[in-house]
């Protein structure tokens, strides 16, 4: 009786790591060979030797650096100060706050720039505002430039960064922090010796996950004009069909960014692993009353970042709704024609959206719930191979992953005579490879949580493991595999970076439109997709701070 349930357990461990195999170790190690052999297929270091010998791609590669760094340290500066006050502070409306300040993070990249432009742009209002009220002569460059991608990166990621500082601060006991304030210590010697070392884990989720985003983004760069970068140089070295040397050197570009990706992993999790942390589940912090005067700093300081975040919203949604926008504050003409040919004449988008990210979801909970047992509730052999791997996806850029599928499926498989980049079948696995680690934080972070002992206390009256897990188990951390799966899809809805490499005619999603639509002229078009794009990025939100409040973090690192 006990080996159907041996085989059926070793069955779903076998095909986790059959999946994980095909789908990332095989495409990861394609991109590495490619990036090491010739056109004839012959192993030559030739190709790394023309990459660290060109002037410009070194340039670009410190230039990427340099900017991952900066964002990391503007994220820095503001998610850890609105932590601090979402978390430890009592002031009005600090429950709206809390959910507004979400959701920068959900707004794609491309959406996000162009709202930006609109706004800021030469031609925008801000400038039109200035030369015609004010009679400023010449546009002032806001957003041009690296300084310009800066700009959009670290309102697009200090909500990550938040979430991260939330979550590892909700585990610090608050005692430590009352012993240290009886012994005298003030509050900032207090936040640099106790606080904010028991919140590093946390914050080097943030910060990696941080710099690692803005290190792989190449659309924002090349809606601003920046193409001296690395991930922009991996795109358009990898795009132009003409010169087959140019595309190795893209390949070249992709494979570096998934080894940097794997050395800042790994220099992460050592930074962490070689200190002490004596929190090790979520407290209750009862939060402080600030004085009158100090509550309205806090309310004024979070309006004016709200302000700031929410310029490219309402400059997508004016795009999406006005006629007539140029070279005057606001549309001169309001219409919703560009809703009804987005969602009505070309449905398409939304259509394969829903479908592709469901199934996509749906893959990630039948392999990410699963990992999430065994790397949490069995030894099982690999399972420290499985976390690492988690961790990796998480951090390895979009643009890579896209090249390496794109290398690695462009053959027919063994035993089918076709190619899965000819079919739409690519986009839910590349989506599901990228987003699954989403779904097996979500579930692990809540399963940890849970006692062994109710699940011990089930088997010992005869329940299987099975019925465990499905009558005990999933009932108790069903929460977590839900955020966890709503974070997957809002994540996978707003995906560009890799799908934009594998999708083929009929099969575009709502950001491969916005890309098209904006590359075509048709700005309004690509705004009113991304106006739909924003609403159900945000009606999931919702749900998962609703669900998870500040434990969303726990999803990141």
């Amino acid at each position: 009786m006990k080996m159907p349930r041996l085989t059926l357990a070793t069955a779903g461990f076998a095909l986790i790591w059959a999946f994980l195999i095909l789908f990332v170790f095989y495409p990861l190690t394609r991109i590495f060979y490619d990036a090491f052999t010739n056109e004839a297929g012959a192993f030559t270091a030739a190709n790394f030797a023309g990459f660290f010998t060109a002037t410009d791609y070194l340039r670009s590669l410190w230039k990427s650096l340099a900017l991952g760094l900066a964002a990391v340290a503007t994220t820095s500066v503001v998610g850890i100060a609105v932590a601090f006050l979402l978390l430890r502070y009592d002031f009005p409306w600090r429950n709206t706050f809390s959910y507004l300040t979400m959701l920068p993070m959900i707004l794609p990249p491309l959406v996000g720039v162009l709202g930006f432009v609109f706004i800021l742009g030469r031609a925008g209002t801000v400038n039109v505002i200035l030369q015609d009220w004010f009679g400023m002569g010449k546009p002032i460059n806001f957003m041009y430039g690296v300084h310009g991608v800066l700009l959009v990166e670290t309102v697009h990621l200090f909500p990550m960064m938040t979430l991260s500082i939330l979550d590892a601060l909700s585990r610090v006991d608050p005692r430590l922090e009352e012993a240290a304030e009886g012994m005298g210590a003030t509050g900032w010697q207090r936040f640099k010796d106790i606080t904010m070392p028991l919140t590093t884990p946390g914050y080097i989720s943030g910060a990696l996950l941080v710099f690692i985003w803005t290190f792989a983004d190449f659309v924002t760069p090349l809606v601003l004009g920046v193409q001296d970068l690395l991930a922009p140089q991996a795109y358009l070295n990898i795009v132009q069909f003409v010169d087959r040397r140019i595309f190795r050197m893209g390949i070249v570009i992709s494979a570096l960014l998934v080894l940097l990706a794997i050395v800042f992993v790994l220099a992460a999790r050592q930074y962490v692993a070689i200190k002490d942390y004596s929190s090790l589940s979520y407290s209750k912090v009862e939060r402080k009353q600030l004085s009158p005067a100090k509550r309205w700093l806090a309310v004024a300081f979070l309006s004016l970042l709200l302000l700031v975040s929410f310029i490219p919203q309402v400059g997508v949604l004016l795009a999406a709704v006005g006629r007539g926008w140029s070279l005057t504050p606001v549309p001169v003409e309001y219409t919703m024609e560009f809703f009804r040919q987005v969602s009505i004449e070309t449905p398409k988008f939304i259509v394969n959206s829903f479908l592709y990210c469901g199934i996509a979801v749906a893959m990630c909970l039948a392999i990410g719930v699963p990992m999430a047992w065994i790397m949490g509730r069995t030894k099982a052999p690999g399972r420290g191979a499985m976390d690492a791997l988690t961790t990796l996806m998480l951090a390895i850029p979009g643009t890579a992953v896209g090249i390496a599928f794109v290398r690695a499926f462009n053959f027919p498989l063994p035993f089918l005579d076709m190619t899965l980049t000819s079919t739409w079948l690519i986009l839910p696995l590349v989506l599901a490879v990228r987003r699954l680690p989403y779904t097996v934080r979500g579930s692990y972070s809540s399963l940890i949580l849970v006692h062994k002992s109710m699940e011990e206390a089930a088997e010992n009256v005869g329940a299987t493991k099975l019925r465990t897990f499905r009558d005990i188990t999933v009932p108790l951390v069903w929460k977590g595999i839900f955020v966890g799966a709503l974070f997957s899809f809002i994540t996978s809805i707003q995906e560009a970076s890799s799908t934009i490499f594998l999708t083929t005619g009929g099969h575009e999603m709502i950001p491969f439109g916005i890309f098209t639509f904006y590359i075509a002229g048709s700005q309004s078009q690509a705004a009113a997709l991304g106006v739909i794009l924003i609403a159900l990025c945000a009606a999931s939100l919702f749900i998962v701070n609703r669900i998870a409040g500040t434990r969303v973090g726990g999803l990141f690192g």
